[in-house]
């Protein structure tokens, strides 16, 4: 079988998507990649260099060379992707990193282009800032939790093939297994306290939810120290999106939604904060680190160009061409972005062809992840001799 099929045919070229988009990757034509590449040198930014990716990519090779090559990675519409042709991909495209600042042509030559279809919702995410402390004190009421010993996990593929890649997070109570607690649980009936599971202490619940949310984020201690939270588990419930319940309860408007909008409806009206904050049962516990952040491959994520993805869709190991709006700051308007991204991370809440894409710590990475809804066109490109090796098989 060709690891990678677009429409049943690993020939066919499609030029436009049709008026029902397909779930499938579709081969773009060299007129629409010579378009493409065009864009990435034009609005990557004035401080972009291709050897900026150099880090990103030997993370991604690192990843990709723990797994068997032959194996499918992914299976989206018709597409097979296999582990060997993201090894393959990644291989090359280090080789011709060094060359692209003056050969752009290269990018045409080695590899062959697919756009995922249907198009992408780009969101964003950051590492928040948090005043915290390593040790109890009444300036720091609000606890960060680690991975409890009695969240138990079950591999539901070793019960049935429909459910490979699926599990069960619960716990044990009177014999009988149970949804293991929620935030209400924790956050407001200390279903935690008194166990020791306390990483660090911060000033605000609403920062928790918030560094929840992002996955990870900085702490800065009373001494000025800085260390990372980093995510180290999650209880298994679902995720509800804290804007949403306010759009549906009639509090906040849809139009201009974004996180900072939500931080200062909290702050203004503290007593709806117990009752919004129980709307989302998830809740994502951590671990300290000197480093970070890290993503879902276990390697340092690198802003602006690390992208949390679902694996079903886009494997971790992924190359891929992003072209989209950013929202500009102090401004109602968006600015046109092109840049090569990795998938190097996932997200409870990131699903189909939905990109998260990683903007980065501080304001600006703030501003720019609570503001960030586009829909987006991700390119996935796949090395030509793997595609002809395939081929000629």
């Amino acid at each position: 079988m060709v690891a990678f099929i677009v429409s049943g045919c690993a020939t066919r070229t499609s030029t436009r998507i049709p008026a029902t988009p397909v779930k499938d990757f579709v081969k773009i034509d060299s007129s629409q990649v010579k378009g493409l590449i065009n864009r990435v040198y034009a609005q990557s930014g004035s401080d972009f260099s291709w050897m900026d990716l150099q880090k990103g990519v030997e993370y991604n090779l690192k990843y990709l060379s723990r797994k068997s090559g032959n194996k499918v990675a992914a299976r989206y519409g018709k597409t097979e992707i296999t582990w060997e042709m993201l090894r393959r991909t990644n291989e090359e495209f280090l080789d011709i990193l060094p060359r692209l600042e003056t050969s752009p042509e290269l990018l045409e030559e080695n590899f062959v282009w697919f756009e995922l279809s249907p198009r992408t919702l780009l969101t964003g995410y950051y590492e928040p800032y948090l005043e915290a402390s390593l040790t109890p004190d009444p300036a720091y009421p609000y606890p960060l939790y680690s991975v409890p010993s009695d969240l138990k996990k079950l591999d539901l593929g070793k019960f049935h093939h429909r459910w490979k890649g699926q599990q069960l997070l619960y716990r044990v109570e009177n014999e009988k297994v149970m949804p293991y607690h929620d935030r209400e649980a924790i956050d407001f009936n200390g279903a935690l306290e008194g166990q020791g599971l306390e990483v660090a202490w911060v000033k605000d619940l609403v920062d928790v939810f918030i560094l929840q949310i992002q996955g990870s984020g900085r702490l800065i201690l009373p001494d000025g120290t800085v260390k990372h939270v980093l995510y180290a588990g999650k209880n298994g419930l679902k995720y509800v999106s804290l804007g949403k319940v306010l759009i549906q309860r009639g509090l906040l408007s849809k139009e201009g939604m974004s996180m900072q909008k939500i931080r200062s409806f909290l702050k203004e009206n503290p007593q709806y904060v117990e009752d919004l904050l129980k709307t989302n049962p998830s809740y994502v516990f951590f671990r300290i680190d000197d480093e970070g952040p890290f993503g879902s491959m276990n390697a340092p994520l690198t802003p602006m160009i690390s992208v949390a993805t679902d694996s079903k869709v886009l494997p971790l190991g992924t190359l891929a061409l992003l072209t989209t709006r950013l929202p500009e700051q102090g401004e109602k308007g968006k600015t046109p972005f092109a840049g090569i991204v990795m998938a190097q991370d996932r997200g409870g809440a990131i699903k189909g062809t939905r990109v998260d894409l990683f903007c980065g710590s501080g304001s600006d990475a703030e501003f720019l992840a609570g503001h960030l809804t586009s829909w987006s066109h991700i390119y996935v490109p796949v090395s030509r001799k793997y595609f002809e090796e395939k081929e000629e098989q």
